[in-house]
């Protein structure tokens, strides 16, 4: 080897030894990390959508891969199998931090665990009801469903950034408040926006987690033998109609855990979890879902009875009706704060609940189908309403916190 090539290797290890590499290797492994990633995907995917790379990509999105025979069918678009594959796993990720503090955490009492479905479900009238005042007796009048969802993926990637500058008690919160929303807005699809929902694969589907709480109550603690379950429950719920990631939800409470410090099934796998879902399945939703073409026709879309409507559900709505019907609760006794919280925290994660994106774009695609100008201005106004929300949310959040360190 040359000399010269010695003295780079030498510079190189003196370098190394000046260098204080720890904060480094602190930030890689921190959870803000993912978080930072879910941004710089959610940019390029947008810069991709406005090249001319755009139709390449979309068109690789819709290339379907997987197998299908007679009697099972698994042959789906890539988008489809990240937004109802991949983040099934995520779902199930968020389950089993949601189970964990129900047993043994911010969650296991009932005023605690009762908070978060209130605040959902004042995050889903209030966004919903501002958008049917505006846009009633209108052709739009059927997408009041769009600024009810949050998501639940962008929401807690944002109040991950904060790290410990808000109290984790919210995070668990905001991860429980959106499951709730999801469960509440995949109810008003299967009601009100869907025409072919499949019952036989349901009661499959409730046959086999009832099946899986019986191998909990029996003491299994394989975690194969719930996760093989599981990928069938995903299965039948996605062939019966009903958005598919609720299976992994499903999966999740029927894993065993422990209120001691003895490590259980549940924590195991979501020890397992993390990393893969924080720094690549987030990631990858983002890159695929952002996925926006602008148009000139979208800013004028802002401004009319269905662009307010979704921007001023999401952005004045949400915080709204989350922060009123918690209010309401704690004051009659029926719920009780999240730990180091107060209600300044509330109005910011109330802000986050304002982050709808992805359900807020199915549920426009199945209120206007086919109606490509309608769906170019509710796509602009979720994106606009969502940005906005996140933006606002972060800042509170982070205002709150400077304003304790004082």
């Amino acid at each position: 080897m040359p000399v010269r090539q010695f003295r780079w290797i030498y510079y190189i290890a003196c370098m190394a030894k000046l260098i204080n590499l720890k904060p480094f290797k602190e930030f890689i492994q921190s959870e803000s990390l993912g978080g930072v990633i879910l941004i710089v995907c959610v940019i390029i995917s947008l810069i991709i959508a406005n090249s001319p790379a755009a139709g390449t990509f979309e068109k690789w999105l819709g290339t379907e891969v997987g197998f299908h025979s007679e009697s099972v069918y698994l042959r789906y678009p890539i988008l489809l199998w990240i937004n109802d594959g991949l983040m099934a796993v995520f779902f199930l990720l968020v389950g089993l931090e949601i189970k964990r503090e129900l047993v043994e955490g911010e969650l296991s009492s009932f005023k605690k665990a009762a908070l978060p479905i209130f605040a959902a479900l004042g995050g889903v009238l209030a966004p919903a009801a501002i958008y049917f005042l505006l846009n009633k007796g209108t052709h739009t009048a059927a997408g009041w469903g769009i600024p009810m969802a949050t998501d639940i993926a962008f929401a807690i990637a944002i109040i991950t950034m904060l790290g410990s500058k808000v109290p984790s008690s919210l995070k668990i919160f905001l991860a429980a408040l959106a499951i709730v929303d999801d469960l509440m807005a995949i109810l008003v699809i299967a009601i009100f926006y869907s025409s072919d929902l499949h019952y036989n694969y349901l009661l499959y589907a409730a046959g086999i987690f009832a099946a899986l709480l019986v191998m909990n109550r029996a003491g299994v603690k394989n975690l194969a033998a719930y996760l093989v379950p599981g990928a069938l429950i995903w299965y039948f719920i996605h062939h019966s109609g009903v958005h598919a990631t609720i299976a992994g939800v499903l999966t999740a409470f029927a894993i065993p855990t422990t209120p001691d410090a003895q490590e259980s099934p549940l924590e195991r796998l979501e020890h397992l979890l993390v990393k893969p879902v924080n720094f690549a399945i987030m990631p990858v939703f983002a890159l695929a879902n952002t996925n926006i073409t602008f148009e000139a026709e979208m800013l004028e879309g802002l401004t009319t009875s269905l662009g307010l409507g979704i921007i001023l559900g999401l952005v004045i709505g949400k915080p709204l009706g989350i922060t009123l019907l918690s209010w309401l609760t704690v004051k009659l006794g029926i719920s009780s704060m999240p730990s180091r919280a107060g209600w300044a925290h509330i109005i910011g994660v109330g802000m986050l609940g304002g982050i709808g994106f992805t359900m807020s774009v199915f549920i426009a695609l199945l209120s206007f189908p086919g109606e490509h100008l309608i769906l170019s201005e509710a796509k602009f106004s979720i994106l606009t309403g969502s940005v906005l929300s996140g933006i606002l949310g972060y800042a509170a959040l982070y205002a709150v916190s400077r304003r304790a360190a004082r």
